[in-house]
Order: C-alpha cells, then structure tokens, then sequence
C-alpha cells in the first residue's frame, strides 16, 4: 500500500544562481529523511535549471526533468497552493506582530 505524505521544505535564495547548490542539499536531505529517491524535477523553465551543471547532476542522478509553460500555473496545482498558503500564513505571523506592510 503507497501512503501519501506531503512535505514542504523552505530556501530563502537572494539570487536565482543559488537554485543548483539549494536543490543538491534538497535532495540529499530528503532522500535521507524519506528513504526514498527523487524521481522527477518539475519546474518553470526558467533559465536557473537550464546550467550544464544542473543538468549533468540530474542525468548522473537519473532525475527526469519536466518543465511546465510560464503562467500557467495550473499545469502545477499542488505547488501553486502551496506558494498560496505558505504565502498567506506569513502575512499573518507579521500581521501578529505588527510589522511594518513593506515588509
């Protein structure tokens, strides 16, 4: 029987070059905390994913690549609402404490 569990891992990234390393660390964290290997990539086809580095990582890793079309995120539903969510509950731990809306 194949029991569902959905987890969410966090990086803050100042720039869009840190993707590679965040996601080596990603995978080696979650396949460890899972016991189970990462299959697939999906992602925007964004030029950060595009590196000859990111993909021989994933080829030598046997980590399939698939890229969805720019806006249009409901070809990722799950991911979309997660972004929603995670989005929502930080506007109200700052609101809790009274931060400044620029923030």
């Amino acid at each position: 029987m194949y029991h569902s569990l959905m987890r969410v891992w966090v990086y803050f990234m100042k720039e869009k070059s840190e993707v590679f390393t965040h996601f080596q660390n990603f995978r080696m964290l979650a396949e460890k905390q899972t016991r189970l290997q990462v299959k697939c990539l999906r992602s925007v086809g964004g030029g950060e994913y595009f590196s000859n580095e990111f993909t021989t990582y994933l080829k030598m890793h046997g980590i399939q690549r698939q890229f969805t079309y720019r806006y249009t995120p409901q070809q990722n539903g799950v991911a979309e609402r997660k972004n929603r969510h995670i989005t929502e509950v930080a506007r109200a731990l700052m609101a809790d404490k009274s931060m400044p809306h620029h923030y």
